[in-house]
């Protein structure tokens, strides 16, 4: 039996979920940021992650010059692979695919280890100790989001570049300083600055449903697995979803 959609129960989580994040805004303001936990959340989720989003970075730029090479073929526009590589990567790929790489790496982990506590009762312990989850738990994950993915985002914009410019040099026998010509005088400021944006607001999303379902676990370890599926999952979608809404308003601001 297909399982059915109900509004009902979405705009209720939809609602707590606005709760939480009101909940960090209000922490923030009230106790301020706890910059040692913030700097470990970081590592883990800005650092470690690093591999992952620099390797996918550097073949989706390898793969898009060389389609794009392949279609503009046609049209005797392969001087234009610069151009295209450039605007895609630091506008929507760069943004987009770090956000997932982390969703799947660290959304996941967070979902499951305060899925654990919550299973556990150690969350319960840490209200009876007079202290708040979410300055502990939410807060610092949520704040080391929106600055790690930034600079994850630059670096895969740097890196993807890179895997273009390679392709483009030994597999389409551009000269490297047309490739740099083509890159510079599309890619502007606005264009970086866009990407940036989009990878804050995706660290946020991500890391605070994570945290979201984490701190919703139900049913012992079976409810983490569950937990951890939809972290990854929800997160995804809202990365694809919000992306399209988000580059929407940025156009409107131009």
């Amino acid at each position: 039996m297909m399982p059915t959609f109900k509004p009902r129960l979405a705009f209720e989580a939809l609602g707590r979920y606005g709760e939480l994040l009101l909940d960090v805004v209000r922490d923030i303001v009230r106790n301020g940021i706890d910059l040692r936990e913030v700097s470990r959340q970081i590592i883990r989720i800005g650092i470690m992650s690093l591999p992952i989003v620099l390797l996918t970075a550097i073949f989706s730029g390898m793969v898009l010059a060389l389609q794009t090479s392949y279609a503009l073929h046609r049209f005797g526009a392969k001087n234009y692979v610069g151009n295209i590589v450039g605007i895609a990567l630091t506008r929507e790929l760069g943004p987009v695919l770090t956000a997932i790489m982390v969703c799947g790496r660290v959304g996941a982990g967070i979902a499951a280890e305060i899925g654990s506590m919550v299973v556990t009762e150690q969350v319960d312990a840490i209200r009876a100790l007079g202290a708040n989850p979410i300055t502990k738990l939410v807060t610092p994950r949520v704040i080391a989001a929106i600055i790690a993915l930034p600079v994850l985002v630059i670096c895969a914009d740097l890196l993807g570049v890179y895997g273009g410019l390679m392709v483009a040099v030994t597999e389409l026998g551009l000269p490297s300083h047309q490739f740099y010509r083509s890159l510079m005088y599309t890619v502007m400021i606005q264009d970086v600055v866009d990407g940036l944006v989009k990878s804050a607001i995706f660290g946020l999303l991500v890391v605070s449903i994570a945290c979201y379902v984490g701190l919703r676990t139900r049913g012992g370890t079976e409810g983490v697995g569950k937990t951890t599926t939809s972290a990854v999952v929800v997160g995804c979608i809202t990365v694809f979803i919000s992306n399209y809404f988000i580059t929407k308003l940025l156009l409107l601001t131009h």
